[in-house]
C-alpha cells in the first residue's frame, strides 16, 4: 500500500466565512439606512 499523499496546497477560503466577520457592522448600517429612508418617505408622503 502507498502511503497517503500530503497536499501543500493552502486551504481554499470561504466566502462566508470572509462574510461573517463584517456583518456587526453592515447589518446596523443598512438598519439605520432602512429605517431612515423609511422616515423621508413617511414625511415626504405626509
Amino acid at each position: 500500500m502507498s502511503a497517503p499523499a500530503h497536499h501543500d496546497a493552502p486551504a481554499e477560503k470561504d466566502p462566508v466565512e470572509a462574510v461573517i466577520h463584517h456583518i456587526p457592522v453592515v447589518l446596523p448600517l443598512a438598519g439605520a439606512v432602512l429605517m431612515f429612508l423609511l422616515a423621508f418617505i413617511a414625511v415626504f408622503m405626509a
